[in-house]
């Protein structure tokens, strides 16, 4: 198995083109049309989410607007009849790390495309119904939905109730009526199982997360999957009920590590859960790798800035929420000039990033080595 290592700040230079804008003035619909090869008229029609654009011509276009950070006129499109977009990013999402990548991404892809951006916290779905018609009833015409409120049928069907667009980020699995944007968790999962195995570990425990979320039993699943798959003998004393915050990684991995014979290796279902995780690991003297292996899921920032940083699966969080900007701006555009677009349901794809919390257990690398198995 090929493990591609994350790159956050690729090298963003790139070669000019003739005819292209000069010094530090901000760039021009006709510099996003030179850089695409296309014609004003058609930058405009991918802005403004209009139909009669071919797709390779419209993923040139986009990669245009990114590269040279365009940003259109606010006052030409009024000058123009345009009405701003308005958009809702609802959230209710214990871990911080995740909701900062998820933010960003919505926040950055909103201002590229001249979206206004409502963001809005709520407790769970029985609150944010209320606050889904009091927003669209207001003029909002599409609803950002991360975990868990893109696992809540009754608000997806709100949504619909009030013609509503509904972008659900992470849910795990398609939504039906609504767009979605995901990564096949059940596949993510079973690659990190079959990675801690193939390091030679067999005593392997796992933190389940929200049983709320679809996502949560579809690690869960990948993850037997792949002990099963290894001839490995399945243990529900290795399973433990987490609920994707930090706490509840405390708990899980203190229920763990107390078992006899404990586990030479855990794999938590978010990189919060993960990182408290490694703490409890120091708390009883246990190193990390050398001692114990742990691996997380996500790949927030949180993965990269404790020590050992942790191997983990890269969910591309940030590409999924631009994704689902983009996506209810192209739709409500198109109904407001009369055509019903078809909406999105797609997969991203997710990375196993190889840091530094796994290793072979002891007993393997002592083998290897030649020495006596302690």
């Amino acid at each position: 198995m090929d493990f591609a290592m994350d790159v956050r700040d690729p090298d963003k230079k790139a070669t000019r083109k003739r005819g292209s804008r000069r010094g530090n003035s901000a760039p021009t619909i006709g510099d996003v049309a030179r850089e695409a090869g296309c014609s004003p008229m058609t930058v405009s029609r991918v802005i403004n989410g209009e139909g009669n654009v071919r797709e390779e011509t419209r993923e040139q276009v986009l990669a245009a607007v990114k590269k040279l950070k365009y940003s259109p006129n606010r006052a030409a499109r009024s000058l123009a009849g345009g009405e701003q977009l308005r958009i809702a990013l609802m959230f209710d999402n214990p871990s911080a790390s995740y909701l900062s990548e998820f933010l960003m991404g919505a926040l950055e892809e909103a201002a590229r495309n001249d979206i206004h951006l409502e963001v809005q916290s709520c407790d769970d779905a029985v609150q944010a119904r209320p606050l889904v018609r009091k927003l669209a009833e207001g003029g909002i015409r599409g609803f950002i939905l991360p975990p868990p409120l893109c696992d809540d049928q009754s608000l997806l069907d709100l949504v619909s109730e009030l013609d509503a667009i509904a972008i659900a980020v992470g849910p795990g699995k398609a939504t039906g009526t609504h767009g979605a944007v995901m990564i096949d968790d059940f596949q993510a999962a079973y690659d990190m199982t079959k990675h801690i195995i193939d390091l030679g570990h067999k005593r392997i425990g796992f933190i389940i997360g929200n049983p709320e979320q679809v996502a949560s039993g579809r690690r869960l699943n990948g993850y037997r999957a792949a002990i099963e798959d290894a001839g490995l003998e399945p243990l529900d004393e290795l399973i433990v009920q987490g609920r994707f915050t930090y706490r509840s990684g405390m708990a899980g991995a203190e229920k763990l590590l107390a078992l006899d014979p404990r586990p030479t290796a855990i794999f938590a279902s978010n990189d919060d859960m993960a990182a408290a995780t490694v703490a409890v690991c120091h708390r009883n003297h246990l190193d990390v790798p050398n001692d114990i292996t742990v691996c997380g899921f996500d790949d927030t920032a949180m993965a990269s800035t404790i020590w050992p940083e942790l191997t983990t699966i890269r969910q591309p969080i940030r590409e999924m929420t631009a994704w689902a900007v983009t996506a209810i701006a192209r739709i409500t555009r198109a109904r407001r000039s009369g055509e019903r677009l078809k909406v999105d349901q797609t997969h991203l794809p997710y990375t196993l990033v190889r840091r530094e919390s796994d290793a072979a257990p002891s007993l393997v690398r002592s083998s290897s080595n030649g020495a006596k198995p302690k």
